[in-house]
């Protein structure tokens, strides 16, 4: 059964993400916007792109906003903005989802991985000891729906290493009063339909307060020119269309409504679960206002777990599943089982509940039903 399936009775399987619930909410105002992109014919850096920029800006309390395809091509075009490429070396935290390195491979630089800490963000401290001459940006990844320790990085890498925050998971979030997205350098963001902040396909963003990246990246976003038939430099096609742009600006509106509906979905499980001394809930950074894009517990015999709860009708993920290290696209980089310990350790104990704006108490209550039954089985 799809992740991506409703439960509409209290017997239903209960998805991991359900999205029908916001689109429900927004049909109307997305149908209608729709509609109007495709009367204008403006499909791709229309009006509507212009618009939400303007307004993602704004939401994360930056300068600049870029739309762009896809959250991977927020991180790769970011570094090649920031001129980052062949010789140069950029540090990014084994525990991550595959864009944050392929962005840097995709930008010609070398890849440095470092571990991540109990809390599963960047080990600061690990950074540290990585930095050689040859470093020229570090990306804290913001996980599962909080930032990354942005401040102390930028304590340890001092001024000219460039700060990059994968903001993907993030949207709404903020850190020491901070709104993710305007918390380093320069901001990437995803709309991969699952995110807090979903399109309807793929799209992405870039925020920033430096207007010379903000510039370069709408030539490289564009075949490498802002003017037609007029390439500065040579770039690539990655364009946020109108209609993702349009749908976009409506269910950021609705974002902070939706936020809070996961933050309450986080509280009941903490609830029920709180007194399951076999599983490790997640909990909020200090400084760090949550946004729980996803909702990752740890538990032993992870496996017979999964499979448990699937059998029950729940629906769970694995975020991630393997380290980028022990990943085969990235072998070359000769680092083999024990170069991560905690990255290593925790992967194979994560899991991924359901959460979503509309989970309801009754299918929550289930969930903690069968991962109690689930737990209370082990070693049996």
């Amino acid at each position: 059964m799809s992740n991506l399936t409703r439960a509409d009775h209290p017997e239903d399987p209960v998805p991991l993400v359900d999205l029908r619930p916001q689109q429900d909410r927004v049909a109307t105002e997305v149908r209608d916007a729709v509609q109007a992109v495709l009367e204008s014919g403006a499909y791709v850096l229309g009006p509507p792109v212009s618009r939400f920029e303007e307004e993602y800006a704004a939401f994360c309390g930056t300068d600049h906003c870029v739309g762009v395809g896809n959250g991977t091509d927020a991180l790769h075009l970011a570094l090649r903005a920031a001129g980052i490429g062949s010789g140069d070396e950029v540090i990014v935290p084994a525990n991550t989802f595959v864009a944050t390195a392929e962005a840097v491979v995709l930008a010609g630089a070398e890849l440095v991985l470092v571990d991540c800490d109990e809390d599963l963000l960047i080990d600061v401290d690990a950074a540290a000891a990585r930095l050689t001459p040859r470093t020229r940006a570090v990306v804290g990844v913001d996980l599962y729906g909080q930032a990354a320790p942005f401040e102390r990085l930028r304590a340890v890498v001092g001024p000219d290493v460039l700060l990059v925050e994968d903001g993907a998971q993030s949207q709404g979030g903020a850190r020491h009063g901070r709104p993710t997205g305007s918390l380093a350098d320069v901001a990437a963001t995803s709309f991969y339909p699952g995110k807090n902040l979903g399109a309807v396909g793929d799209a992405g963003a870039v925020t920033t307060d430096r207007a010379d990246l903000a510039t370069e990246l709408r030539k490289l976003r564009n075949h490498g020119g802002v003017e037609r038939y007029r390439h500065e430099v040579v770039g690539t096609n990655s364009r946020l269309d109108s209609i993702q742009a349009a749908v976009l600006s409506i269910k950021l509106t609705h974002l902070k409504e939706w936020n809070a509906q996961r933050a309450a979905v986080a509280d009941r499980y903490a609830a029920l679960l709180g007194d399951l001394p076999q599983v490790v809930l997640p909990r909020t950074v200090a400084g760090n206002e949550h946004v729980w894009h996803l909702y990752v517990v740890r538990v032993p015999e992870r496996a017979r777990v999964q499979q448990a709860l699937a059998d029950a009708g729940i629906g769970t993920g694995l975020h991630y599943p393997a380290p980028i290290h022990l990943m085969p696209a990235f072998a070359d980089l000769g680092l083999g089982p024990g170069s991560f310990p905690v990255a290593e350790r925790t992967a194979g104990q994560i899991l991924s509940l359901p959460m979503y704006p509309g989970l309801t108490a009754v299918q929550q209550e289930r969930v903690a039903a069968a991962l109690v039954a689930a737990v209370s089985e082990l070693g049996s």
